[in-house]
This record gives structure tokens, C-alpha cells and sequence, in this order.
């Protein structure tokens, strides 16, 4: 492998650690501003359904009367051991309670993301490559449309049209609620409806995926499709695109085996803010559709004033983001070999 690249990967990987690490530095001052006395800090992690000397016991079998570089150095190893406290609400460690809710929105996130991904590339495409015309113009007025249409607006709507006036797919939940839940053996509900061939449940999974899913797609091509658009109108009046023209080539390859492919690099970064920008989004999916995964919980925690959970949310998606962006810059640099030596 290209020792230029395996360095790229290295810098792109350690730019990814010193973000996480900002990122927890950032939740460790947050959590100190909200809670400045070893005794706030108990009474965070713990509830408030504690006598102060039952706090001030806590607060030293937890740490919280050490030096605060001790209390950070304690905080970030245990992040990186899986320890991000324990919930309140239900008694447990938060990392047992991630593993429920968040695999559930990771698939709707994944599939809405990339059902929205392929939209935009299509939309985008088909747009530059008949510009200024009357497809150009309505591709450009559903995208707005849609871009600027609040969340709940959509989601709503499509509930509305789909599930209550329609009846062709389930007003909400993750899935039929009398069928048994699959083993979990990944913690995907999907693969482990495949896995242990719950077909019928796998059925009534997909189905229950369908709007949420849909609803993200929706809100998250218009930026795709615009970014598509311009760099593919880029593309299209560079020469090679025009020599490709006078060669005789079919309008098809031009446009999606020359053109797109030098266009396609810009895109990749915006895949990864899409992802982002879905995953905040999820809340109000979820809230919605009634669908019990991570925004569901977050909503909960909230309500309930869950500061634990409300922590280890916040890494949570925090890591899955900068995951996301470490992947869309190794991509980049696999596309554009010049990006390497940057």
C-alpha cells in the first residue's frame, strides 16, 4: 500500500483522537460548570433522593474530592472503557442502555442517510445534465421545498398520508409489538431478525422502518442534490467532458462515467455532515413515530432530568459523528490521490 497514503490515514486518525478528546474535555467543563461542588456532582450522577452525608460518601467513592486533573484522567479512561455512568431511571450502567436504543436508530439513521445520498447524486445528476430547462427547474423546486420544510412538517405529513388516509404502512413503532424480538446477537435488530430467520418480524420491522427512514431522506437530498448539481455543471464544461462528447460517446456515459466521476469528491464530505445532521434530526423522527431509539431516550432523559444519560448520549453521538467524518476524509483521499499530500 502507498506509504503516502498510509500516512494520510495516520494524520486523518490522529486529528480524529484530538477531536474526540476536545469533545470530552468539552462534556468534562460543562459537567463542572453545572456541578462546581463534589457534592453537585453526586447529586448529578445519583439523583436527588440522597441526604447530604449519603452525597459526600458517594462523592468520595466516586472521585469527585480529587484534583480536577485526576477527576479529568478518570473521566476520559473511563469513556474509553465503556464506563458512562449509571442510570438513573433504571439503575443500570448507561452502556447496557445505549445497546438497546441506539442500534435501532443507527439502522433508520444508515438508511435514511443513504436512501437520501442516492436521491441527491440522481436529482443532482439528472438537473446539470439538463440545465436550464423545465426538469432543471422542478428538480430545483422540489429540493428547496423539501430543504427548507421543517422535520416534524414532513414527518407528520407522510404519517398522515401513508399510515392514517392511506393505511399502506404503520403510524409508528420499531416493529409489531406482539411478535417476539429476535436474539440479540450484533444488536442490530435488522441482522438479527436475519440471522435468527424471524421473517415475519423482519417483515414487520421493514415496514415500521419505512417512514422514519423516508422522512430523513427526505429533509436530508436537497443540500446533496444542489452540491451534485454545481459540480457536475463544473464538470460538464470542462474539456475532457467535451472531448468525450466529440468522440461520440453516448449523453449516459458521459454524464455518469466521465463527469460524475471527477464530481463525486466534493460529495463525499457532505455524506458525512448529512449523517450528522440525521442524527440530530432523529429526535424528532423518533417523537413522531413513536420509534424507541436513541431520540426516544434522549426525550425521556430530559423529561427526567437523566444526567447521566444525557452525558453518555451526547459521546455517544458525538463519537458516531466524528466516526463518520474520519471515514468521508479516507474516502476523499481515495478519490483524489492529491489530497493525500495535504
Amino acid at each position: 500500500m502507498d506509504s503516502r497514503f498510509l500516512m494520510f490515514v495516520a494524520r486523518r486518525a490522529v486529528n480524529a483522537v484530538i477531536t474526540i478528546l476536545i469533545m470530552i474535555a468539552l462534556m468534562f467543563a460543562i459537567i463542572h460548570l453545572v456541578a462546581p461542588t463534589p457534592q453537585d456532582l453526586a447529586r448529578l450522577y445519583v439523583g436527588t433522593h440522597f441526604t447530604v452525608p449519603e452525597l459526600n460518601q458517594i462523592a468520595h467513592r466516586m472521585g469527585f474530592y480529587q484534583p480536577i486533573y485526576v477527576q479529568f484522567y478518570n473521566y476520559v479512561t473511563g469513556i474509553f472503557h465503556g464506563n458512562l455512568g449509571t442510570d438513573t431511571q433504571y439503575g443500570i450502567p448507561e452502556l447496557l442502555v445505549l445497546q438497546e436504543y441506539f442500534p435501532v436508530t443507527l439502522n433508520m439513521v444508515v438508511l435514511g442517510t443513504i436512501l437520501g445520498i442516492i436521491i441527491g447524486i440522481f436529482t443532482g445528476a439528472i438537473a446539470a445534465s439538463n440545465r436550464n430547462t423545465g426538469t432543471d427547474y422542478g428538480i430545483k423546486a422540489i429540493y428547496l421545498g423539501t430543504w427548507a420544510a421543517p422535520i416534524f412538517l414532513v414527518g407528520v405529513f407522510l404519517q398522515l398520508v401513508f399510515a392514517y388516509e392511506l393505511g399502506l404502512l404503520p403510524t409508528g413503532q420499531v416493529a409489531n409489538p406482539t411478535l417476539a424480538i429476535p436474539p440479540a446477537v450484533t444488536g442490530l435488530p435488522l441482522i438479527d431478525a436475519i440471522l435468527a430467520e424471524r421473517w415475519v418480524y423482519l417483515y414487520s420491522y421493514l415496514r415500521h422502518l419505512v417512514l422514519p427512514a423516508v422522512t430523513i431522506a427526505v429533509i436530508s437530498f436537497g443540500g446533496i442534490t444542489r452540491l451534485t448539481r454545481a459540480t457536475m455543471v463544473d464538470s460538464l464544461d470542462k474539456d475532457y467532458v467535451k472531448l468525450a462528447y466529440m468522440k461520440g460517446l453516448p449523453k449516459r456515459q458521459v454524464v455518469w462515467g466521465t463527469a460524475f466521476r471527477n464530481a463525486i469528491i466534493p460529495i463525499i464530505t457532505l455524506m458525512a455532515l448529512s449523517f450528522a445532521f440525521t442524527v440530530g434530526g432523529s429526535v424528532v423522527v423518533e417523537d413522531i413515530f413513536s420509534y424507541h431509539g436513541i431520540g426516544f431516550f434522549f426525550v425521556n432523559a430530559a423529561y427526567n432530568l437523566d444526567y447521566p444519560a444525557i452525558l453518555a448520549i451526547t459521546v455517544v453521538v458525538g463519537l458516531a459523528v466524528i466516526i463518520a467524518n474520519f471515514i468521508a476524509d479516507i474516502l476523499y483521499g481515495i478519490m483524489d490521490p492529491r489530497v493525500r499530500l495535504t
